[in-house]
């Protein structure tokens, strides 16, 4: 969270963000959250893979940056270890503080907070049933205490597990701690194999059940690990938009994220613009070069690029973008960033008044238009038609007043009595009150279906200076069919208007139109394949499950059921002829 200034006030983490960030903004609020969020200007998002990295961020950003709002909440004491001892015959994973020079054991971590010691600890109770009680306890114990009637215990205080048995679990927790859970993993599986062959079913299913926690368990956990510095680019296009995530990495460890939107003034190709942009990363200015620089995309002179950071850093330095293993999950994890704050970007306030504005200005209206809908049809050579309505407004995408609409009784294809029936079902309703007035109604079409929408909104009783509001605007796609090269056509004065591919308010109309296309093709595959996935029979009355049942096992299936006559239908057992009567017209109308 920034202030108008740009500098760091409060660094979180959050599973669900936007429960998370909700949180700040409702209920009763103390004084110290209430004075933070009074000099929230802006908030920034970083997607990481998983809640340990998130929490790994969380505290490089805070030791790094020291927001005023984390200082109570995070002190700076030194990283906690997991300890376990060499001279105990029955050892415990031990929380510590502190890691001494020459102790009699091994210290396993450090890990980035004790949050995350004592739900490693708990995990491997879980998993591998280490005990976790102090050794003055231990030594006194005559009976098993409650961690093992809960199976958290294997009991070694009474002998209820040999030391070579405790040990071999104990390994195997250290072994996961360090990261090597998929030897662990191996070892289990090899292990399970034997004792079911051995018919030793429970040992085998204990076995089991650590396997399955140890799948979920296939990540690393320090803070300090050594995985090799990159620097991560990936790029995300969409509604005239570029955004360029840099992910920081240094020893295997997310350090942060930075997102640009550089200006593609000159309609770069996606490798080009990512290719410029890297370059201008480093040569540009005083920076940082890592050992690699990793590209979600092929750059165009990447050699050349190559040869000018060796040369700056005088040591080799590393361009690819085709890459396998953990730098291939980086490469993802850029991407997904990208993406996110993409659409962010095309959703902020800023950008979406911007585009309001430009959308004024083209069409020469008194001022910006409030509400936006767009209607289009989809559907596969006629089968479940579906057309769709979407609204935006100046908040963006206005999802709480998207409609669906399934198309019924029209010729198979006809997309123009499909949008015919569309528009009367929404402004019907309109006319009797339902709903808000649109400012401007987007087709998805040309003049054909410009004239109809005129003529839908006149039969549909709306007064006329509630018609004369509503502005009707086609976009038909150029002979192309690309992006960018949309015509636009004014119902009001029978012109189009050929907008350049960099306007901003053709990118809002490229963004309403596509979000039709999406709402509509989604509506349209739900409905297919719920018909697909049910039978003929079951909309006819009278006919249930076990009716039906009879009728497909007595002809061998639904093509069977519909050639069959009436009489043949009134064989099968629970059909009365009346029934039989019900089904035949239903199947042939």
């Amino acid at each position: 969270m920034l202030d108008s200034h740009g500098e760091t006030l409060y660094v979180g983490k959050a599973k669900r963000l936007k429960a998370r960030l909700s949180s700040y903004f409702r209920g009763t609020l103390n004084a110290k959250t209430q004075a933070m969020v009074a000099r929230i200007a802006d908030i920034q998002v970083t997607v990481t893979r998983s809640e340990i990295e998130a929490l790994l961020l969380e505290q490089t950003l805070i030791k790094e940056q020291r927001p005023p709002y984390n200082i109570l909440l995070r002190d700076d004491k030194s990283y906690p270890f997991i300890f376990v001892s060499d001279r105990h015959p029955y050892p415990a994973l031990e929380y510590k503080r502190t890691r001494r020079r020459h102790g009699d054991g091994r210290y396993l971590g450090p890990y980035p907070s004790s949050g995350a010691v004592r739900e490693s600890l708990s995990l491997m109770q879980k998993i591998f049933r280490i005990r976790n009680c102090e050794d003055s306890v231990f030594a006194h114990r005559t009976r098993p205490c409650l961690q093992y009637q809960i199976e958290r215990c294997s009991a070694p205080c009474v002998g209820y597990i040999s030391k070579a048995a405790y040990r071999r679990d104990l390994e195997h927790a250290v072994m996961c701690l360090a990261g090597r859970s998929e030897q662990v993993t191996t070892e289990l599986t090899e292990a399970m194999e034997a004792a079911s062959r051995s018919l030793a079913f429970e040992d085998a299913a204990r076995l089991r059940d650590q396997i399955q926690h140890l799948r979920q368990l296939q990540q690393r956990q320090f803070v300090d690990t050594e995985g090799g510095d990159a620097d991560v680019f990936a790029l995300a296009e969409g509604e005239g938009v570029a955004c360029i995530s840099v992910l920081t990495v240094r020893q295997g460890r997310l350090l942060g994220a930075r997102h640009h939107t550089p200006d593609n003034s000159l309609g770069l190709a996606a490798g080009e613009l990512l290719g410029d942009f890297v370059s201008q990363f480093y040569l540009g200015q005083e920076r940082e070069i890592p050992q690699e620089v990793l590209t979600a995309l092929p750059l165009p002179d990447s050699t050349v690029l190559e040869s000018a950071l060796s040369s700056r850093a005088e040591r080799r330095v590393r361009v690819a973008s085709r890459v396998r293993g953990h730098r291939s999950q980086w490469l993802e994890l850029a991407r997904t960033n990208a993406e996110q704050q993409l659409a962010s970007h095309v959703a902020s306030h800023g950008e979406l008044k911007r585009r309001f504005t430009s959308l004024q200005q083209a069409l020469g209206l008194d001022t910006p238009p409030g509400r936006l809908e767009c209607f289009d049809i989809s559907h596969s050579h006629g089968e479940a038609t579906v057309a769709s309505c979407v609204v935006f407004d100046h908040g963006g995408p206005r999802k709480s007043d998207y409609r669906r609409y399934n198309i019924e009784g029209i010729v198979a294809g006809d997309d123009y009595a499909a949008m015919r029936q569309a528009l009367s079902r929404r402004f019907r309703r309109l006319a009797d009150g339902e709903g808000a007035t649109p400012d401007i109604l987007l087709l998805d079409g040309g003049k054909g279906q410009l004239n109809l929408a005129r003529e839908v909104l006149m039969e549909t009783g709306l007064p006329q200076q509630q018609l004369d509001s509503i502005l009707l605007l086609g976009v038909a796609k150029g002979t192309t069919r690309k992006a960018g090269l949309e015509t636009l056509f004014i119902e009001t004065t029978e012109r189009s208007l050929d907008l350049p591919a960099t306007s901003p308010a053709l990118h809002l109309i490229q963004h309403i139109r596509d979000e039709a296309h999406r709402f509509a093709i989604t509506g349209h595959r739900n409905r297919r394949d719920k018909a697909r996935r049910s039978s003929t029979l079951e909309g006819i009355a009278g006919i249930g499950p076990k009716r039906r049942r009879e009728l497909l096992r007595f002809f061998g299936g639904l093509q069977g059921v519909k050639q069959a006559s009436r009489e043949e239908l009134a064989r099968v057992p629970g059909i009365s002829a009346a029934l039989a009567e019900t089904i035949h017209r239903a199947l042939h109308g």
